[in-house]
């Protein structure tokens, strides 16, 4: 029960006594326990509270055309305030302007309805002619008319497209039709104008007429208030009344006190669930971690000082589970992995080999590893937002509007290259998002679609990995030296597009034909706007472009995808420059980025650096050699692995743990590593972004995929690397260099 709706309570409470208003006094309640006679010259100062007499009882209200009048004895807030709080007040403390949008009566109507719902504000619009003259009202309600009118009246696609583009003046409410109040006039007055006419917006206007119309010219229009205008109001001044009418009846307090321990037995009902005891137990466990660790590190714990290896090794640990399993604590992995990274940095700078305080060596160490890590952070924000820019635009349909076939297997293989070769200039997630909501028009039954986004997610991962500006972790190898772009897409692009096939090859066994897609009202390509070409074919140069800027001029990738992002940022302000809408430009882009990943990224490798600079990821990787047989098989155990972990920590652990000195540009361990940590994610539904993106928009149960996807990517994954080992051999000249040992 919440807290807001006690003063309305209170009716059981407080004995009143009602008496029906007549028609000579407007200033009225309607369905409520107090109203006032407004008068605009009396302060609004708060009058005493009399002691009501013993007996009385509380009568029924009656509603009429003008609402209850009740006596003033009985009253709780202040004349001025509450049900009598004039209509000039709220709409100033609605704090909504003058809670409409102004639209001339040539304007479309999805344009209108376009200004009153993306506004917080205005949520009405007050049409004008070319003399300011108002024609009417227009709302939500007159656009769901509009629809049904739309929808009855068409006979085809064509005709129901006219009225999309028919003048908003043709659908408003008439002016004559509208009510009014005037600016002294009542809440009390406006709820009851509002229950008895069935509207939600009243105009507030002077003068009026005396059954609340406008006046034609001579009515001065101040503003548009809702019903939920006057409530805040309403409800905001009865709070504030019944602390200071508790101050003075004590009973009235013990009864609220009474609700307020009802309300606390409802709520601890509701908490006794299984549910709410896991989150219960998850914060208090971490609660405890985070006070020990903290009381730890003030204190210059000495086992912190002899035992710095191990308590790092710990934090690692316990983050990489917080990350792990992110959905079953209902933490956001970014803030664990900020928190892990933030832990690793004090310990390594405080308490290994350390005196107490950061040196200048840690400093510096610190220095140079944010530098690093802000090449990739700034290299994915850069190009996510292009990304984002072209799909604002609808760039995409370039590509998805050539998709014309009825076949579901052919349509199978046609969206699993085109998804491909995407994934390739774009990034995995994206790439994920628009096919399958491509394929929730061209695929009408959900549990085919299911299989559908599988092939999706496949498909995108072995995409992402031949090219430099593809997945995220071929980005990370490339931006780091680790690989260089020719060899990058000459060698990788074989065993990438093997490893869809083999996968596409054995899921498109599982799909049935049948006539469900030859039946089904598949919607017309429609034209992409000249704009919308410009914008796609621009993003796609940008995206293409940073390899060769990069290779060119020497400079770090990361600079030459923020000079695409410049171009595309000026692009779009050029064509959109008389607009008034700024949702097509690259701020609204912005706001729609997956901020936190990047955040997750920045304290993941930030954590990776602190293990790299303390020697502790150079002893993992002397060991894994000492116990393996060769680094293929490290790589391949890697890429097993990205399908229960996330593989950007893989990926980054691994580039800490073997040294580029030893193991150069391109080498072979480099490019196996992009290759099985792309690839290796499609084995389980969460070893990926793309596939974690799947789970949200389709609901893919984590043991169907493992039934109907996992074998066919696996057998996929082991194919691309048996043609990466193979074409190695086969250029090296070297045949037994196909054998993983």
């Amino acid at each position: 029960m919440n807290i807001v709706l006690t003063p309305i309570l209170l009716v059981g409470i407080i004995q009143i006594e009602a008496f029906t208003t007549s028609k000579s006094n407007p200033s009225v309640v309607h369905g409520s326990f107090t109203t006032y006679q407004h008068s605009a010259t009396r302060s609004p100062n708060w009058p005493s509270l009399r002691k009501l007499p013993p007996g009385r009882v509380l009568k029924p209200l009656k509603s009429t055309s003008d609402g209850i009048l009740l006596n003033p004895r009985s009253t709780i807030t202040p004349e001025g305030f509450g049900f009598s709080c004039p209509a000039a007040r709220i709409l100033s403390e609605a704090e909504r302007l003058n809670g409409f949008h102004k639209a001339s009566d040539k304007d479309g109507v999805l344009a209108v309805m376009d200004a009153i719902t993306g506004n917080t504000q205005q949520d009405a619009a007050l049409v004008f002619d070319d003399n300011d003259n108002l024609v009417g009202l227009f709302t939500e309600t007159d656009y769901i008319k509009f629809s049904t009118t739309r929808i009855k009246a068409s006979q085809n696609e064509e005709e129901s497209a006219s009225y999309l583009v028919a003048p908003v003046k043709d659908y408003v409410t008439p002016a004559s039709n509208l009510i009014a109040i005037g600016p002294e006039e009542t809440a009390g007055v406006a709820i009851a104008l509002m229950q008895d006419s069935n509207i939600r917006h009243l105009l507030v206007a002077a003068p009026v007429t005396p059954n609340h119309r406008l006046k034609g010219d001579a009515s001065e229009i101040m503003g548009v208030i809702n019903l939920q205008d006057v409530m805040k109001v309403v409800q905001k001044d009865e709070r504030l009344s019944f602390v200071s009418l508790a101050e003075k009846y004590p009973s009235i307090r013990d009864r609220f006190e009474s609700m307020r321990d009802e309300m606390r037995d409802t709520a601890n009902n509701l908490a006794n669930t299984p549910e709410k005891a896991k989150q219960d137990i998850v914060a208090v466990a971490s609660s405890v971690l985070l006070i020990g660790a903290f009381v730890a590190f003030l204190s210059q714990s000495a086992w912190l000082h002899d035992h710095s290896e191990i308590a790092m090794i710990a934090i690692f640990i316990m983050g990489y589970v917080g990350i792990i399993f992110e959905e079953v604590l209902e933490f956001n992995k970014a803030g664990i992995a900020l928190l892990m990274s933030t832990g690793l940095w004090v310990t390594y700078a405080d308490f290994f080999q350390s005196e107490g305080l950061a040196s200048e060596e840690v400093l510096r160490q610190l220095g140079e590893q944010l530098a690093e890590v802000s090449d990739i952070c700034f290299f994915l924000l850069a190009a996510s937002t292009i990304v984002e820019v072209v799909d604002l635009h609808q760039g995409f349909k370039v590509v998805t509007n050539q998709i014309k076939t009825t076949s579901k297997k052919q349509l199978f293989w046609t969206i699993g290259f085109i998804t491909f070769f995407l994934s390739a200039i774009l990034n995995n997630l994206t790439v994920t998002i628009v096919m399958i909501s491509l394929l929730r028009k061209l695929v009408p039954r959900d549990d085919e679609r299911l299989l559908f986004g599988a092939m999706v997610v496949v498909a995108a991962n072995a995409g992402g990995v031949w090219t430099p500006i593809g997945d995220v972790t071929t980005t990370m190898l490339w931006i780091n030296n680790q690989l260089s772009t020719v060899p990058t897409i000459t060698e990788l692009f074989l065993p990438s597009f093997v490893c869809l096939v083999g996968s596409l090859a054995f899921l498109v066994n599982q799909v049935e034909e049948d006539e469900s897609m030859e039946n089904a009202a598949l919607p017309e390509a429609s034209p992409l706007s000249a704009r919308g070409k410009l914008v796609f074919w621009s993003g796609i140069g940008s995206l293409l472009a940073v390899p060769v800027f990069s290779e060119l001029t020497g400079l770090p990738p990361y600079l030459a995808m923020l000079t695409g992002l410049g171009c595309m940022w000026t692009l779009t302000d050029v064509i959109h420059l008389a607009d008034e809408e700024e949702g097509l430009k690259v701020p609204a882009a912005l706001e729609r980025l997956d901020t936190s990943g990047i955040l997750f990224f920045l304290g993941i490798l930030m954590s990776i650096g602190v293990l790299d600079k303390s020697g502790l990821l150079k002893e993992l990787a002397v060991y894994l050699s000492e116990t393996l047989p060769s680094l293929d098989i490290i790589a391949t155990v890697i890429g097993i692995a990205s399908a229960l972990i996330d593989n950007v920590p893989l990926v980054a652990a691994t580039m800490g743990m073997y040294d580029l000195a030893d193991y150069g540009t391109d080498d072979r361990l480099w490019q196996l590593i992009a290759l099985c940590a792309g690839t290796g994610g499609s084995i389980l539904v969460i070893g990926s972004a793309s596939g974690v993106a799947l789970m949200g928009l389709e609901k893919v149960d984590f043991l169907w995929y493992a039934k109907k996807v996992s074998i066919g990517a696996t057998l996929g994954y082991f194919a691309g690397i048996a043609t990466y080992l193979l074409q190695s051999a086969i250029i090296s000249g070297d045949m037994m260099g196909a054998l993983p040992f």
